[in-house]
């Protein structure tokens, strides 16, 4: 078995190192880099999406990064506790045509005992912005 520390369960050290590492890796856009930090079965709730598994979560997030261009992201560590990370977060993107958005959410982590993510679930809202009101820039 693969293992991804940091493992549960958390302090608050390894609770932002753990958060830290998951915007690290969602920045790269590499959807199967990112996969790896779920487990072969990990449940996921994105907005109106159910997704599961490594094989429909890599399927998810190239399609995501093909429409959203030059994402990038940020995380903050809200709660922890055993097993478990609360965030909240923001992250940027623009469409085909160049329309800008701001996207606010939260997600709701539970990992396993080898540190990896079994359930994500995530809720979000996206706001269109102009380019010149981006915060987070590459």
């Amino acid at each position: 078995m693969t293992q991804r520390p940091p493992l549960p369960p958390f302090t608050e050290e390894t609770a932002r190192l753990k958060v830290q590492l998951a915007e690290d890796a969602w920045n790269s856009r590499d959807p199967e880099k990112v996969a790896l930090a779920y487990t072969e079965d990990s449940e996921w709730r994105n907005r109106d999406q159910f997704i599961n598994g490594r094989e429909e979560i890599i399927e998810f997030l190239t399609g995501k990064w093909e429409r959203e261009l030059d994402y990038r992201l940020r995380k903050e560590l809200w709660s922890y506790t055993g097993n478990r990370i609360s965030v909240r977060f923001e992250y940027e993107f623009h469409d085909a045509e160049g329309q800008w958005y701001r996207a606010y959410g939260n997600e709701q982590w539970e990992f396993d005992e080898d540190g990896l993510m079994r359930r994500r679930y995530a809720s979000i809202n996206d706001l269109p912005i102009s380019a010149g009101e981006r915060r987070i820039c590459l």
